[in-house]
């Protein structure tokens, strides 16, 4: 019996050795240029994902060898690993170093998810502006909102105005942020958040585009966050030097603008630090015959301040300390008033005069902020707590004759945030399939207010506290299908003390005392997604996602006709966003598309009811496309064009719908360009961007539109920039905006029918600088 059990032993082991000397465990230690392990790193075997390091860096999967054998490791930030390997290899461990890859961060996103993440695997459609886009575009003009405009699908254009009025992005409110410090005031919108920062201080821009929660108030349409500038250089001090001038070379009288900017960082021991100032001035501005443009929250004659500092201390390995500071100031010093036009017939235009006012624009807009980072807390969790702060005010134009109160006068919104946010992210392991969890708590207070300058109380005190718990799964779920979902709390709660309304007439005529209050609110933000990133040629990606905003609350307090804080509509925006998209590569040729739908059960279109702006609160619909291309031609040839469409109505209780105003639908934008790099030092760049038209609304009877209902006609614009470098430290940039000195009016310009703001766009604009690094 015995030596017949013996033979059955060995007749299991003859028959199951093959498989055991080809099924053995791949074994790794993945690790940096510093020794750090890397977590969370994506190993594949001729092609097939087997999975992701764990948190010390480690992998460890039973594999059958082929005879041939392609072993790759990637993760965002760093080279991918690439070799060849055989049965030799396998048994013992298998020593990985990444080495760190600035290059590809133009195809990594960090405010999708608030971790580094590869574009391909977040299933949302996401714009990445670069530092080499940025100083292109700042070769043309350095106001944010105009390089944003020509650049970003689904954002409206530029206004060339201090105000960005308009440039919803999808037809909805933007949350702005700096390194995650909201811009925005979304308790009374002052459209002056996209200019808070000037471009020298901005190392990227990412949008995030469709409603998201995950910042939290007031991004129903979506996400620009401005990442500041960082130093990547091993080296004690590094510097860029830039200085320029601008002019409008055809009616070149009083048009004369100039800037510079001063870059510093460096490395030594354990301290990065970033020192960064810029000043600007820009000269009056002309239209394309010349005359002065209208100076209605216009940027002629405005001075620009910003100044910008980050320190970071490597305490260990394995945690860091950031310390950050930007402050920002623009203001306009006029040396023209407008002389009012006719809507539609002559345009309101500069006429030589002083304005009675303060400077209006942005007095200051201070930004702080300090980050603990930690890896490798537990688990491979990485750990990253902020505090911080941002305090804002943004002057509106003197007026002499108010109608939303008695006499002259001049607003002023304030705003001031302190927060906490703590995020963590933990890799873990379910079933075999590679996941992780990013989950944290926000806490944030918000202190915004509008008085006039001779100290009357328009909006009163409107202090928010929100807390907001949430958490976000990824799972690769099988072959590069990953599957993204969460859900965020929030808890709000908005403190008004006892206020009068502003008085409309004189002896405190129109005037009416409203008992203060608290005013709660609560709700849940779900999103789930999922995209398929195996193949480049073709990345599909389906998503569904909610924004949460307490959006124009100002606007309804100052409106209150009665006396309790109960009686005004005062519920917050709940936004459903539903996306489906895709992005393909093919050899050279890139190619992106998304289709979206956008609704509420509450909306905030801005409509005229009796002269004023009220807030409309029926449901809304909003929906649109955007299409993305670019493709590479030769070496020195790059062409690429972007299409946007988005349309929206609200719809009312006996089922009619109305088109939505001109101040949230923008109409439909066409952008082209080509790179044309003719020689090793210098490179050519040409952009077209086509505002169409958008007709909606019939005059009223008295044969004028309603304000924000104005026919807006379609125009086109060509700019260029040219970028010659002497050497590695020395180059000459110069940029041309509206290079055909087309006449034309901007969007804001058309729909808000208004005599006073029919001002045309910027002529031709001259803009040279020098730029030294060392």
């Amino acid at each position: 019996m015995s030596h017949l059990l013996s033979f059955r032993k060995a007749l299991l082991v003859s028959l199951f050795f093959p498989l055991i000397s080809f099924a053995q465990n791949l074994q790794l230690a993945v690790k940096d240029t510093k020794s750090n392990p890397v977590v969370g790193a994506t190993v594949s075997l001729n092609n097939q994902s087997l999975g992701m390091t764990d948190a010390n860096g480690k992998f460890t999967k039973s594999v059958q060898l082929e005879p041939k054998n392609i072993l790759r490791v990637s993760t965002v930030g760093f080279k991918a690993f690439s070799r060849t390997i055989s049965q030799d290899d396998l048994g013992g461990t298998l020593d990985v170093v990444l080495e760190d890859d600035d290059t590809i961060l133009s195809e990594v996103v960090v405010t999708a998810g608030r971790k580094l993440e590869s574009i391909s695997t977040v299933p949302s459609s996401i714009t990445v502006l670069s530092r080499r886009e940025i100083e292109a575009q700042s070769n043309i003009s350095t106001d944010i909102s105009s390089i944003l405009g020509f650049t970003v699908p689904g954002l409206g254009v530029a206004t060339n105005k201090a105000t960005n009025s308009g440039q919803t992005l999808r037809g909805r409110s933007v949350l702005v942020l700096i390194d995650g410090i909201p811009q925005s005031t979304p308790l009374m919108n002052g459209a002056r958040d996209i200019r808070t920062i000037n471009p020298s201080a901005i190392e990227r821009v990412e949008v995030i585009k469709g409603a998201t929660s995950i910042y939290g108030n007031g991004s129903g349409g979506g996400i620009i966050n401005y990442i500041t500038k960082k130093n990547t250089e091993n080296i004690p001090l590094i510097g860029e030097t830039s200085v320029g001038v601008s002019v409008n070379p055809l009616h070149g009288e009083g048009t004369l603008g100039y800037r510079v900017s001063q870059y510093l960082g460096g490395k030594s021991h354990k301290w990065s630090y970033n020192f960064a100032g810029s000043m600007e001035y820009y000269g009056l501005q002309r239209d394309g015959e010349g005359l002065p443009l209208g100076q209605i929250d216009g940027l002629s004659n405005s001075y620009q301040y910003n100044g910008f500092v980050k320190l970071s201390y490597e305490i260990d390995t394995k945690s860091s300390l950031t310390g950050f500071y930007n402050f920002f100031n623009s203001t306009q010093h006029t040396k023209y008033i407008s002389k009012i036009g006719v809507y539609g017939e002559t345009p309101t235009i500069g006429i030589k005069g002083v304005d009675p006012g303060k400077p209006a624009g942005t007095p200051h807009n201070h930004n702080a902020m300090i980050t603990y980072t930690r890896h490798s807390l537990f688990g491979g969790t990485q750990l990253d707590a902020s505090v911080y702060l941002n305090s804002f005010s943004s002057m509106n134009r003197y007026i002499a004759a108010g109608t939303a109160w008695y006499g002259p006068g001049q607003t002023q919104i304030n705003s001031d945030k302190k927060g906490l946010r703590v995020n963590l992210n933990t890799p873990f392991k379910v079933a075999g399939i590679s996941s992780e969890v990013t989950y944290g708590l926000d806490f944030l207070n918000d202190v915004t207010n509008q008085d006039l300058v001779d100290g009357r109380v328009y909006i009163p005190n409107m202090d928010m506290v929100n807390l907001a718990p949430y958490a976000q799964l990824k799972m690769d779920l099988w072959d590069n299908l990953i599957l993204k979902g969460g859900l965020r709390y929030e808890n709000a709660t908005v403190t008004i003390k006892d206020f009068n309304t502003i008085a409309t007439g004189p002896g405190n005529e129109g005037s009416i005392f409203v008992n203060g209050g608290k005013i709660p609110y609560n709700a849940t933000m779900f999103n789930a997604g999922l995209r398929y990133a195996k193949y480049d040629v073709f990345n599909p990606f389906v998503s569904f996602s909610q924004g949460f905003a307490i959006n124009e609350l100002g606007r309804i307090v100052r409106r209150a006709r009665a006396n309790t804080l109960e009686s005004l509509e005062t519920d917050p925006i709940i936004t459903n966003n539903y996306e489906v998209g895709f992005s393909s590569k093919i050899k050279n040729l890139n190619v992106s598309a998304a289709y979206y739908i956008s609704t509420s059960d509450l909306g905030a279109n801005l409509v005229d009811v009796g002269g004023y702006l009220i807030p409309q609160r029926e449901p809304e619909r909003v929906w649109g496309y955007e299409v993305a291309a670019d493709l590479r031609l030769t070496d020195q040839i790059k062409i690429g064009a972007t299409y946007a469409y988005v349309e929206g109505k609200a719809i009312f209780d006996d089922g009619t719908e109305v088109y939505l105003a001109g101040s949230r639908i923008a109409p439909p934008k066409a952008t082209g360009y080509i790179y044309f790099y003719p020689l090793s030092k210098l490179n050519v760049r040409l952009f077209w961007v086509n505002s169409g038209s958008r007709e909606r609304f019939e005059k009223q009877p008295n044969g004028k539109y309603k304000n924000g209902e104005g026919a807006i006609k379609s125009y086109s614009l060509f700019n260029l920039s040219v970028a010659y470098n002497f050497n590695p430290k020395f180059s000459l940039n110069m940029g041309v905006e509206n290079l055909f000195n087309k006449v034309y009016f901007n969007p804001v310009s058309q729909y808000m029918a208004l005599d006073a703001n029919y001002v045309r766009g910027n002529g031709t604009q001259l803009n040279v600088n020098a730029k030294y690094r060392f």
